[in-house]
């Protein structure tokens, strides 16, 4: 299991680093924007991605949205402060989660084993559905919309994929999240799933006048 670090604090970097090989991962560093971005065009097969904020020539958003220009590969954000602007801004650009500095090894662990556990866990059987404009392949785990592929983060797969096997079902918010959060749920707060929806919604190209997945006031979500 190969993950990408970016953190510019050597101290910390050098922790991760440590802590990371001994539980068996192969683990890349980099310390700058360039330098990540640099090892990501040359080293593609990474598993995950822990992602700095703050760094000395930008900050881990452009390194994100690089990432989700191409792939939905597991991101987790290192942030210095757990305010809910930084919180939504990671999520907004693609991430799967975030951790706020400082925080204990041990955590960080739990957290992305849960990513990947969720990744894995991703494909269903079945053939191809149709939502809206777009083709889901439920055994490639791919979405196409006119011949474009949509790249969604593995959290939104996931979010899909409830949605498609409790279609015509009204959900409330508290049955999503359990179902979308596994033995991680205490990291879980509403407004998290609140973010996740309005980013599928608007990959697969939703709209007021055809909405897709459809918000019911005071329960939930429904997808049609």
């Amino acid at each position: 299991m190969r993950v990408l670090i970016v953190e510019d604090d050597s101290i910390i970097l050098d922790g991760l680093q440590f802590a990371l090989a001994q539980e068996g991962y192969e683990v890349l560093a980099a310390s700058t924007v360039s330098e990540a971005l640099r090892l990501i065009g040359s080293r593609p097969e990474i598993d995950i991605y822990l992602l700095d904020v703050m760094l000395p020539d930008g900050d881990g958003y452009q390194i994100c949205r690089e990432i989700r220009q191409k792939s939905r590969t597991p991101i987790l954000f290192l942030t210095a402060c757990d305010d809910e602007v930084s919180t939504v801004r990671a999520l907004e650009q693609g991430a799967d989660d975030y951790i706020a500095k400082p925080f204990r090894i041990r955590e960080l662990l739990a957290r992305m084993k849960a990513i990947l556990r969720r990744t894995k866990q991703e494909v269903i059987p079945g053939e191809l559905l149709t939502v809206g404009k777009n083709q889901v392949n439920l055994q490639t785990g791919r979405i196409f919309a006119d011949k474009e592929e949509i790249i969604l983060t593995a959290m939104e797969y996931r979010l899909l994929l409830i949605f498609l096997r409790h279609r015509g079902q009204t959900l409330s918010r508290g049955q999503i999240l359990q179902l979308i959060w596994d033995e991680a749920g205490d990291y879980v707060n509403d407004n998290t799933l609140s973010v996740y929806v309005k980013r599928l919604r608007r990959k697969l190209g939703d709209t007021a006048e055809g909405a897709l997945i459809r918000t019911v006031r005071g329960v939930g979500y429904c997808m049609e």
